[in-house]
């Protein structure tokens, strides 16, 4: 299957993301709340642009199913995953506004300006090849750190990473997969793009973690 074959290759990668300070931190409840409300303030962000790239796949979409599928990703993204941002900023004392007037980082405008600009330009399982990283490494990232989390101290960090275990979440990363996969496509035309998006997947954290 091309998506085995693309984590395979990304593992060194992901294997850093595993064990960066940020993600052992807040799965462990250690990392100070300061970090992780600049996260939320960052990822808020970066969802509202995760939300355009996938508008910009649906119109690439090579069948109306295809375009639907994005199509629903971006419905989900900017209703539902964003509504719980909207409770978790809340909780950790930040309001939409904080959020709305949040300056992006460095990383997270490269980060972005490169899915905008994938999904404007490539083919559509180029682009869903840029997506996948972001939906399939937090799923295994929850799953890495399941028995940090049911000691975690910190409600607000338990109820972050407990959805990315939730069956629901983890059904959205096979669809996904299943789709990349049943598309014929060759994972060496794939993997430029799965593993820039996995090195920006690395560089979020470190730059949530440096609060710049």
């Amino acid at each position: 299957m091309a998506t085995e074959k693309l984590r395979a290759w990304a593992d060194p990668i992901w294997q850093e993301i595993f064990r960066h300070p940020f993600v052992v931190e807040v799965y462990r409840g250690s990392l100070p709340m300061d970090k992780f409300r600049y996260y939320l303030l960052q990822d808020y962000n970066y969802l509202v642009n995760f939300t355009k790239a996938l508008s910009l796949a649906a119109a690439r979409a090579p069948s109306v199913e295809l375009m639907k599928t994005a199509l629903e990703l971006a419905y989900g993204t900017v209703t539902g995953e964003m509504a719980n941002y909207e409770a978790l900023l809340r909780e950790a004392g930040l309001t939409l506004k904080d959020a709305e007037g949040a300056e992006p980082n460095f990383v997270n405008v490269s980060y972005m300006s490169y899915l905008l600009s994938v999904c404007s330009l490539e083919g559509f399982y180029q682009c869903m090849a840029a997506l996948l990283p972001c939906f399939w490494s937090y799923a295994e990232i929850a799953q890495r750190h399941r028995d940090a989390l049911e000691r975690n101290p910190v409600p607000l960090y338990r109820r972050w990473a407990s959805v990315y275990l939730t069956p629901e979440y983890n059904a959205l990363v096979e669809k996904l997969r299943a789709l990349l996969d049943s598309s014929g496509a060759p994972p060496e035309a794939l993997w430029p793009y799965f593993r820039q998006a996995s090195i920006y997947e690395l560089k979020f954290w470190q730059a949530a973690y440096e609060g710049h």
